[in-house]
């Protein structure tokens, strides 16, 4: 099950290519829409399927390359479901969002159900050749979509965006080759790597794999230093874009590290834990201070993504800094990044989708040339509050689930660095404030146009259908977070144990 669900999107795609250009524009985004519709439904077939605390379940593995120890071996655990079930709502919420598209629309589909196979195919992999080759087509895919369909500087921050993520992933390919070479017998299979812990005891070694990996998906991710990026690319790219970048493809970066640096480099991991709670607790206060000094609104919701991704990588060094006495702690810090990344692509997901509303109708992100907006669109203005309210951490949505996680498993090992990451919190209630006031309340003011006042209409039926379930999910595991947590936490301590090994 888990190759067609994997595959289904590339080979519509294929299929929606062989269709003529001069079909009607609908055909194409229906079209997109039926597959991720079914790509959903299979992801919750596989949910149902899904026995907490079973390992990993509907695995498949197959001859690939044998002769260099590389296999074809998927399936999924309490750390993938949640993200394979994240990507296949977002995907879906973007082809409703896209419905009005207009430029290209059988490239643009095609391309969006691409990188939808890179995704998935990506959290089920259990192979790190298979990892890498969804990893690096992702960059690919989505180059293409900024590229494309991007506002007039996209052309510059999509090259960017590529040159900055393959030389990631090319430091990426260096760990995993260290980890090939390392092991007896030669295998890239994850799982065989993490029962050989092949770098034990070998500290050099270990350290410059993890340097390596480290690297690759700390550009992912991205951390501070390696975020710059960012900003430009999620600037210029177009709402849906934006937000699958957001929503999946920072999270590779995360899951990478859950994945592969903690269970199969787990003395490296050990020994350099704390520079990961620095890097981590940095993007945090960094990604605040930034996002709180910007103009554009859609520039200032990429900051918050290094923020929050700082949180997550804050868990999982305080994670393995803990001591022997704080396993419910580490625990509690390693289902807070998971419950993190979901909540994350939630809300930044349903952000990003409202500043593309935000820019259809007035043709800028700049803050300053709104005022009063909410007595034109109040239910967008509604909208907006929502998703700023439950991304700075407030209770009864998501983001104060995977906050509260984080903060609690990590104040007992480092309670320094928590306690600074805390501040990232009011500068994130700051930063969104700031905005709401700036954009909705105050006497009406618009973008100029010539003649006469811009309109600006309220959410229309497809921007509403593809935003406001996202909102409701946030709202769902913030009150109800128990089905998701049942999954995680399972899997968060079969990481513990391989990481105290």
């Amino acid at each position: 099950m888990l190759t067609a669900l994997v595959l289904l999107p590339t080979g519509v795609a294929a299929l929606l290519l062989c269709v003529p250009r001069s079909a009607p524009r609908r055909l194409f985004l229906v079209g997109w829409a039926a597959t991720c519709t079914v790509e959903l439904a299979l992801t919750v077939a596989v949910w149902a399927g899904y026995r907490s605390g079973g390992g990993t379940q509907y695995e498949t593995r197959a001859r690939w390359i044998p002769s260099a120890g590389v296999s074809y071996h998927v399936g999924v655990d309490g750390l993938s479901l949640p993200l394979v079930a994240l990507a296949c709502v977002l995907f879906l919420a973007c082809s409703v969002y896209a419905l009005r598209e207009t430029r290209r629309v059988r490239e643009f589909a095609a391309l969006f159900l691409f990188l939808q196979t890179t995704c998935l195919g990506l959290f089920v992999a259990f192979d790190l050749i298979l990892f890498f080759v969804f990893f690096d087509l992702s960059i690919v895919a989505m180059y293409f979509v900024i590229a494309g369909w991007g506002h007039p500087g996209a052309a510059r921050a999509a090259l960017k965006f590529f040159l900055y993520t393959f030389i990631g992933s090319l430091a990426l390919l260096l760990g995993f080759i260290g980890l090939y070479l390392a092991a007896n017998p030669h295998t890239f299979d994850i799982v065989e790597l993490t029962q050989q812990n092949p770098l034990a005891g070998r500290s050099l070694y270990g350290g410059l794999v993890l340097l390596a990996v480290g690297v690759g998906l700390a550009v992912k991710t991205p951390t501070v230093p390696f975020h710059t990026w960012l900003p430009p690319a999620h600037t210029e790219a177009p709402a849906a874009g934006s937000a699958i970048l957001a929503g999946v493809l920072l999270k590779m970066g995360t899951y990478g590290f859950l994945r592969i640096a903690m269970p199969i480099l787990p003395d490296s991991w050990r020994h350099y834990a704390l520079v990961f709670v620095v890097v981590g607790v940095v993007s945090v206060l960094y990604g605040a201070l930034v996002a709180l000094a910007q103009n554009d609104f859609k520039r200032m919701v990429a900051y918050t993504s290094v923020n929050h991704m700082g949180y997550i990588i804050l868990a999982v060094g305080a994670a393995a800094a803990a001591g022997d006495g704080q396993t419910e702690a580490r625990q509690l810090a390693v289902t807070g990044a998971v419950v993190q990344m979901v909540s994350h692509g939630l809300l930044t997901g349903a952000l990003f989708l409202l500043a593309g509303v935000l820019y259809e109708r007035g043709q800028t992100y700049d803050m300053s040339a709104y005022s009063g907006v909410a007595g034109r669109a109040p239910v967008f203005a509604g909208l907006t509050g929502v998703a700023a309210f439950a991304s700075l951490g407030l209770p009864g949505f998501s983001g104060f689930i995977a906050e509260f996680q984080i903060l609690t498993g990590s104040l007992g090992p480092r309670p320094v660095a928590t306690a600074l990451a805390l501040l990232g919190i009011l500068l994130s209630a700051g930063l969104f404030l700031r905005a709401l006031q700036r954009i909705f309340l105050g006497p009406l003011r618009l973008p100029e146009a010539p003649g006469a006042d811009r309109p600006f209409p309220d959410i229309r039926g497809h921007e509403g259908a593809s935003i406001v379930p996202l909102l409701v999910l946030a709202v769902v595991l913030g009150l109800a977070p128990r089905f998701l947590l049942d999954v995680v936490e399972p899997a968060s301590r079969g990481v513990l144990e391989l990481l105290s090994r």
